[in-house]
């Protein structure tokens, strides 16, 4: 069954390569291939058993996913720090942006339970 969840898993990460090299270059293909898995799950409505198995088998490895960009940082530093001011303006516009839109979402996704209920 967990093999199952890995194939769909695959077979969307392929999809957003071929996306990647056809139509949509600027955007990395593991992106696209998530958000091709975000819609698909919203279209089908809920996670499937298989899905849920493959996830849960793959994400005690997921540290091992985090020491590339952190030896990447780590040997960039004298680079990173040059772009200092503009690094800390696009993360703080995107918390301006990001957390009023959360609470937003928050909201209405609160209200709308509370109508359904």
């Amino acid at each position: 069954m967990m093999v199952r969840g890995l194939f769909w898993l695959v077979v969307l990460q392929l999809f957003g390569v071929a996306l990647n090299h056809w139509l949509l270059p600027m955007l990395p293909a593991s992106i696209i291939g998530l958000l091709l898995l975000s819609v698909w799950l919203m279209w089908r409505g809920a996670v499937p058993e298989p899905l849920q198995q493959a996830a849960g088998g793959l994400l005690p490895y997921l540290p091992l996913l985090l020491a590339v960009p952190a030896s990447g940082i780590m040997t960039s530093s004298d680079l990173l720090l040059g772009e200092l001011p503009v690094i800390a303006t696009a993360l703080v516009l995107s918390l301006l942006v990001t957390v009023p839109f959360c609470g937003w979402l928050l909201q209405t996704l609160i209200r709308r339970q509370e109508r359904k209920g």
